[in-house]
């Protein structure tokens, strides 16, 4: 096992442990760390941002810090559900990268132009308690053939390979 620690910027357990099924031969834990975007996150832009303020928070308890963040935006066709995650590396190297979309039934979507959070409409949708904790809106609507880890478990995988390539990092000060 190698002495890197991985902080994800946050307490989520779908979150966590889709990391830790990446990167199982390393200490992986979850922290809370804030996004400092809304908490529900309307656009690609504010959803990215949230992941990456979150990596930036995480790496602060540890080698390499990660940021994954659900959000929505809204297109032509209707309003998708969208993910990204941030990895900062033990150099400070900054990696990006967003994971599947799919679209929303217009009976959740018109709940959050009303303000309310994806998350507590899908426990209302659902009958359920803390869907974003568990197969999140992708698992409801994909009759839990996509879970949400797996979705988080693609981004992570995207992050990982760039890392170990070197490439395709981000400059955030360009960014900011």
């Amino acid at each position: 096992m190698s002495n890197l620690k991985i902080v994800v910027g946050s307490s989520n357990k779908v979150k966590v442990n889709a990391i830790k099924n990446i990167f199982a031969n390393y200490e992986v834990v979850g922290i809370a760390v804030k996004s400092k975007v809304s908490d529900q996150p309307i656009s690609d832009e504010e959803t990215i941002r949230g992941a990456l303020n979150r990596a930036l928070g995480a790496k602060r308890f540890g080698d390499i810090g990660i940021g994954l963040e659900g959000g929505v935006q809204q297109t032509s066709f209707g309003m998708l559900v969208v993910n990204y995650g941030v990895l900062v590396d033990e150099k400070s190297q900054v990696y990006l990268a967003g994971g599947s979309r799919f679209l929303l039934p217009n009976e959740v979507s018109k709940d959050i132009y009303k303000g309310k959070e994806l998350g507590d409409i899908m426990d209302q949708y659902a009958n359920k308690r803390n869907v974003k904790h568990d197969e999140g809106a992708v698992g409801i609507f994909t009759n839990n053939f996509v879970k949400r880890t797996e979705i988080f478990e693609h981004i992570g995988l995207l992050l990982y390979g760039q890392m170990v390539s070197g490439k395709n990092n981000i400059n955030i000060n360009n960014n900011r």
